[in-house]
């Protein structure tokens, strides 16, 4: 048992009872002199001590182990009824909250849309005349329940506490009227304004088995809220006060809580508009009433067609808003409103359907700002100089909508337009592209950033106005992170070479039959399958031993493998990254694997084949030891990383998109003709991994880490596409290296590489940012590595290239590289365009990032050779006289 409560008896005659914190003793007495009296753990305070018989209730108050021996308790300790008792002392023991039994009273967090709300302990009033069983059985489920419980005898009494306590839940005593009426200090209780969110519950006497039960009408009239049938059991009036909590209580709480939505409303500086679902008006705020000159009582209850309309608006406009926020869709745009006064003012509006009762939209929530331009200044400041002298109570001329032009002295637009014959129509233009804009229902975050440019071109002058209409030009073209190439005469390399691996495919000719059907069961090598990682030849494990170099030769792991490079590379590189581990797979089942990985690369191809994907995978490892790149990712992502690695070009048919949309494969045709090879490499590896239980590295791990895996390589292997080149880099350098330099350079700043990539691992797209980077570096690093490495890969892919023009001639294909004939090209050319064009800026980001200077000098040493060739106006990979050494 707990610290009693303390109870406080007004003269009017309520008991007040609050949970002591002073005492420690459930029993604690206090002796009071002359208009006090002793009671026992409670202190009263009356006019008189004769007084307190008719005020007070409660007798030998310690809840019994059960309802039935707890009355009889009371009745043997406290004899008659309250009033009969003698009036010169009253033993009492109030307890509440104190029971093993009963509910702590505590607060209870409630979510009401975005709002957190707080609680707290329900307060109960009981209303009743003198004690009895029931008033006992309410007080003791208030115990129970852990709510805080007030008494009252008299009706003044019970409008007293009200007006001080403002009780949730208020329990009137309505069985015999011969002490009070009960309906009466209902309707003076709900004549207070506290009353609007009180439940007012009705005890009412049990009706006989043979009487039709009464109606409750008259009860819900007075404003009582339910009616309680007689029952004094303590488990009944517990269940019906928790059930009020949990229902009527919870929802006034809710309701409660609006009182400070609409306060923020009431004084925020954007006028606000709400309308039901026919467009009749039922709120505006304060700052509407400013803006458009009505007062509340003008508008609401009105439809907004009942309104003064501006003319100034297209005919179709309303129209076309109505159409769109009908369907659930927010609608954002600039629109023409009439004044109270006639004064037409232009306005941003953002209008938001909220749903409501029956899942059907209920309310338009409307959000108004002037639109700033010196008309609207004009009109508001006029219409403020009215208000005041007419004695409004609305902001005078330096109020808050009063839209002040920012741009010191600017000049009018009108004048300036006069002086070029040309400009009247370049405004008429402008004005014209900005109707259409604003009447749009589109909601994209470009339509927004066109919207602004719109605005501002409003008071610019006519060469900032030119300056951002050739900017809105640009924003509406579809290639927004692509450069814009010059004439193809000018270099026909650049524009073959990004015109083949840019553009997903060209006009397609009838007719043409599919070109390759998918090789799936590849010759195999008779090179013994290693074991394990530890029963690798001794030739092929002292290349290993240098493969955490960059300058590690694939070549020569390639001609000691007999084409095999990546199953031994693989399981090197997967066991240094714990793949097994993490995927709670054997090695054995990872080097069945690679195997299968491997045996669907071509050999036959000159560059897409299973040393290029070796190649790749070694990148990635590497890029993945940097601390930067180390100290963003998670395992995870590594492994992801690694998987994707391997297998991002699997079943590469040594042919370019373009070439298979053209040719109208069976690849382009189930991809329809976009990220064809990509997606086809990522839906392949899948299904050979899960195909059989032998080499599914996937089959130990659970569906949700697979799902997250499984997303991340897909996601990796589709950003190799080079058609969203420079989208992926662009986005990389704005949200990775910028936010980064930005940082390095704040005088403020003292965060280390840690604090950084730390940061970075807080905002998963940053992640996935990083990972595309780093497997597109991987994928075309051969630029980056030692020169005889990267004279190697780039003999391979131009004869690739050159097979892919010879090929297209021989179908009667277009021809989707031209300078790709092995008769004309220069392949040192062609290196350069590669490199000036793809490869240098991204590395430059991807170095800012990972920090890869050996990269980046073999890089300048590479453009050097490629230079130096094509300054010789050789076309071949060396001198002829390197070729004879």
């Amino acid at each position: 048992m707990g610290c009693a409560p303390s109870i406080h008896v007004s003269h009017s005659g309520v008991i007040y009872c609050r949970d002591s914190e002073e005492s420690n003793s459930p029993h604690q007495t206090t002796t009071i002199s002359q208009g006090t009296t002793t009671l026992h753990g409670l202190f009263v305070k009356t006019d008189a001590a004769d007084s307190i018989p008719s005020v007070l209730a409660y007798q030998s108050r310690q809840p019994p182990p059960s309802a039935g021996p707890r009355r009889k308790e009371r009745r043997e300790s406290g004899g008659a009824s309250a009033r009969s008792r003698t009036p010169h002392c009253c033993s009492i023991e109030a307890e509440t909250q104190t029971t093993s039994s009963s509910a702590k009273a505590s607060t209870t967090e409630i979510q009401v849309g975005p709002m957190r709300l707080t609680q707290y302990p329900i307060q109960v009033l009981l209303v009743f005349a003198k004690e009895d069983n029931q008033s006992n059985g309410f007080w003791w489920a208030c115990d129970r329940a852990g709510y805080r419980c007030h008494v009252a005898w008299t009706p003044e009494s019970a409008l007293e506490c009200f007006l001080d306590k403002h009780q949730e839940i208020i329990v009137i005593d309505h069985r015999n009227s011969k002490y009070f009426d009960a309906e009466d200090i209902c309707r003076s209780i709900r004549a207070t304004e506290p009353s609007e969110h009180t439940v007012i519950l009705a005890v009412v006497p049990r009706t006989p088995a043979d009487q039709e039960e009464t109606s409750v009408l008259p009860l819900l009239d007075a404003g009582f809220d339910r009616q309680f049938m007689e029952n004094s059991s303590v488990t009944a009036c517990y269940n019906e006060l928790v059930q009020i909590e949990h229902g009527e209580v919870r929802s006034q709480f809710k309701l409660r809580a609006c009182n400070a939505v609409f306060t923020a409303l009431d004084h925020c500086q954007e006028a606000v508009e709400i309308t039901n679902e026919d467009h009749v008006i039922q709120y505006v705020n304060p700052a509407f009433e400013r803006m458009m000159g009505f007062c509340k009582g003008e508008l609401i209850g009105k439809e907004l067609t009942e309104l003064p309309k501006s003319d100034k608006n297209s005919a179709d406009l309303l129209d076309n808003i109505n159409t769109f926020i009908k369907k659930g869709k927010e609608w954002q745009g600039v629109y023409y409103a009439r004044r109270k006064s006639g004064d037409s003012i232009q306005q941003h509006v953002k209008i938001t359907p909220v749903v409501g009762q029956g899942g059907q939209i209920r309310h338009f929530v409307s959000l108004k700002r002037l639109h700033c331009t010196n008309e609207n200044n004009k009109q508001l400041y006029k219409s403020h100089r009215e208000d005041k002298y007419t004695g409004d109570n609305s902001q005078s001329e330096s109020g808050s909508y009063k839209c002040k032009n920012r741009r010191k002295d600017s000049v009018d637009v009108k004048p300036i337009t006069s002086q070029s014959s040309d400009a009247p129509s370049l405004q008429t233009r402008r004005y014209s592209s900005m109707a259409r804009i604003h009447s749009m229902t589109i909601e994209a975050p470009i339509t927004k950033v066109i919207n602004i440019i719109n605005a501002a071109q409003e008071n610019s002058p006519v060469t900032v106005a030119e300056a951002l209409d050739r900017v809105l030009e640009i924003l509406r073209t579809t290639e927004l992170y692509s450069p814009q190439l010059g004439t193809k005469d000018e270099d026909p390399h650049t524009s073959d070479l990004v015109g083949g691996l840019m553009n997903d495919g060209l006009r397609r000719l009838p007719g043409n039959e599919n070109v390759f059907s998918k090789n799936m069961n590849l010759s195999h090598t008779h090179l013994p399958v290693p074991n394990t990682i530890n029963d690798v030849p001794p030739c092929i494990a002292q290349l290993l031993d240098n493969d955490e170099s960059w300058d590690f030769n694939i070549f020569e792991l390639e001609a000691v493998t007999n084409k095999r490079p990546l199953v031994y590379l693989g399981l090197k590189v997967f066991t240094r990254f714990g793949v097994s581990e993490f995927l709670n797979c054997s090695e054995a089942t990872l080097r069945a694997w690679l195997q299968v990985i491997e045996a669907n690369y071509h050999s036959s191809n000159s560059y897409h084949n299973s040393t290029h994907a070796a190649d790749v995978l070694h990148a990635t490892a590497f890029f993945l030891r940097k601390e930067r790149v180390k100290g963003s990712l998670d395992h995870l992502d590594e492994v992801a990383a690694l998987i994707a690695a391997t297998i991002h070009d699997v079943d590469h048919p040594g042919r370019t998109n373009s070439f298979l949309c053209n040719a109208g494969s069976e690849l382009a045709v189930l991809y329809n003709d976009t990220a064809v090879l990509e997606s086809h490499h990522t839906a392949l590896a899948f299904q050979l991994t899960t195909k059989d239980s032998k080499y599914n590295i996937f089959k130990n791990i659970d569906r949700n880490r697979y799902r997250t895996l499984r997303q991340a390589i897909i996601d990796m292997v589709l950003a190799t596409e080079m058609t969203k080149h420079f989208e992926h880099v662009n986005k990389f350098v704005n949200s990775i290296n910028k936010p980064m330099a930005s940082e390095e350079t704040s005088p403020h700043s003292e965060g280390s590489d840690a604090e950084c990539t730390a940061n970075i691992k807080n905002f998963p797209d940053n992640q996935t940012l990083i990972k595309r980077m780093m497997i597109k570096c991987a994928d075309v690093a051969n630029p980056c590595r030692p020169l005889e490495l990267c004279i190697e890969w780039a003999g391979r892919i131009s004869e690739e290239y050159f097979a892919q023009t010879d090929e297209e001639k021989r179908q009667g294909l277009p021809v989707v590289m031209p300078v790709f004939d092995r008769n004309t090209c220069s392949i040192p050319k062609s290196q350069i365009s590669f490199i000036d064009y793809f490869i240098t800026d991204m590395f430059d980001a991807w170095d800012a990032f990972a920090h890869l200077p050996v990269l980046m000098q073999h890089l300048a040493n590479n453009y050097k050779h490629w230079k130096r060739l094509d300054d010789l106006k050789c076309k071949s990979l060396r001198l002829p006289s390197e070729n004879n050494n």
